[in-house]
């Protein structure tokens, strides 16, 4: 997962406003009418498959569609300002950051809800509990990190907060959670899962998907040339995603079936209970981006000191296409 990607601001961003003009989102006009382009994934994990399948969906529409992978978010958006891709999706932030710098992107869909929370040893009930206790973060910079920093402000007592230890990602923390070197860190659902598996029993102390409902981490976006030039390939992707969705939540099993096809490596049994509770959260709604919750996330990078206070749900993004997916 890499909802818990860095979120503070990248130098290399700051240059985005200077290569806005070369637009393009590497589309192009076939002689059919059909359009070609390319869409940039980020090491695909269990929530990138019904991306891969909307790309089939499309490419079994007529339109040719090459898929990249890349490393980190901030390449796909720098790629996005450039011209080279015309989709991609992953975690917000740096898209809001390029956005802030007069890049030409706009986010179009959801990839997943906020399926974040911090899981902590047995008696860790709350914010207090947490008092002075080693708690794993990704990063200073990570998203999780500014979740959980904004609710020890809000909850814990004067003068109290945990002992922040930086360790790594989302499944080495949950490792560490069950080693004893942590007391509590925040986890995505594939690593809560992964943890019950195991003998030792943990709680959890707050679900971010319940207390800050109107944040979306993960969205799609894309160039907005690309969305101008492009809008039946725009359209059919949007419409193709929230499908794919649907179809996972009618039954969790399909999600199985695509995670089998694009990554063949995955423990079955985990992808199967990971689904059932990615349903039951309803984690999978690529249509579930409103103006009220994509200023809700806009609002919450302000808070963390992501971006600057001033933009709105209209500079970043455009809903016309869940709205015409409806």
């Amino acid at each position: 997962m890499h909802a818990g990607t860095h979120v503070k601001r990248i130098a290399a961003l700051a240059a985005l406003s200077a290569v806005a003009a070369c637009g393009g989102g590497g589309a192009g006009t076939n002689a059919d009418g059909t359009s070609s382009f390319t869409v940039a994934v980020i090491e695909p994990d269990i929530t990138t498959v019904p991306i891969l399948a909307a790309v089939d969906a499309v490419r079994q529409a007529g339109h040719q569609v090459k898929v990249v992978e890349l490393a980190e978010p901030e390449l796909a958006i720098e790629g996005l300002a450039k011209g080279d891709y015309a989709i991609s999706a992953e975690a917000t932030s740096p898209a809001l950051i390029a956005i802030e710098q007069d890049a030409p992107i706009k986010i179009i869909a959801d990839v997943i809800g906020n399926q974040w929370a911090i899981y902590g040893k047995p008696g860790i009930s709350s914010c207090d509990d947490l008092s002075g206790r080693p708690f794993g973060i990704f990063s200073e910079g990570a998203v999780a990190t500014a979740m959980a920093k904004e609710w020890v402000g809000a909850h814990c007592g004067a003068g109290k907060k945990p002992n922040y230890l930086t360790i790594g990602g989302s499944d080495v923390r949950a490792q560490a959670l069950v080693a004893g070197e942590i007391d509590a860190t925040p986890l995505e659902i594939s690593d809560v899962v992964a943890l019950e598996s195991g003998t030792s029993k943990f709680a959890q102390v707050v679900d971010f998907g319940k207390t800050l409902p109107d944040l979306h981490p993960q969205t799609v976006y894309a160039n907005a040339e690309f969305l101008a030039e492009h809008k039946d390939a725009a359209q059919a992707f949007v419409t193709a995603l929230i499908r794919e969705h649907a179809k996972i939540n009618a039954d969790p099993q399909y999600l199985v079936g695509l995670v089998k096809k694009h990554l063949p490596d995955e423990d079955a049994a985990d992808v199967a209970e990971i689904a059932q509770r990615y349903v039951k959260a309803d984690l999978f709604d690529a249509a579930a981006l409103t103006e009220q919750n994509v200023q809700g996330t806009i609002d919450f990078f302000v808070r963390a000191g992501v971006i600057k206070q001033g933009m709105t749900a209209k500079d970043a993004a455009d809903l016309s296409f869940v709205k015409a997916a409806a």
